[in-house]
């Protein structure tokens, strides 16, 4: 059952405007760390191969969001996984003045996935129960 909910919806919206502003970082990075690194005002990074690393681990991270970005029902953990490392992103770059862009980058999508998941999951349990037994639907 796909969770069709208004929340459920608004969810894997921004969980793939997520994935693709991962994206929209990662593969420049990959492609012209320099560029990227001047470009956002960041120390220079030697050698260049760590932060085309950390583009590449930021791509790998998005494609394991995608199946929560189609199905928060039958991918629950994956959605719960999502949130769980934005959050280690906030936690992790916040506090750092010199990286707190990415820590805010995580955040600005953090909140509203956590408020729409919890909205979804408690809309889609209460509509379950709200069925009959043996209703087939």
């Amino acid at each position: 059952m796909i969770n069709d909910t208004t929340a459920g919806v608004w969810f894997k919206r921004v969980m793939w405007l997520g994935i693709l502003a991962n994206l929209a970082l990662a593969l420049p990075t990959i492609a012209a760390p320099d560029f990227m690194i001047d470009r956002v005002g960041l120390p220079t990074a030697t050698p260049v191969l760590w932060p085309r690393f950390a583009g590449l681990l930021l791509v790998i991270l998005s494609v394991f969001y995608t199946p929560a970005g189609t199905d928060i029902d039958r991918y629950r953990i994956v959605a719960w996984f999502a949130i769980g490392s934005r959050l280690a992103g906030v936690l992790f770059f916040l506090p750092q003045a010199t990286y707190r862009m990415f820590g805010l980058f995580d955040g600005i999508f953090l909140v509203p996935q956590l408020l729409l998941l919890l909205v979804a999951i408690n809309g889609a349990t209460g509509t379950l129960a709200a069925k009959p037994a043996g209703s087939g639907a």
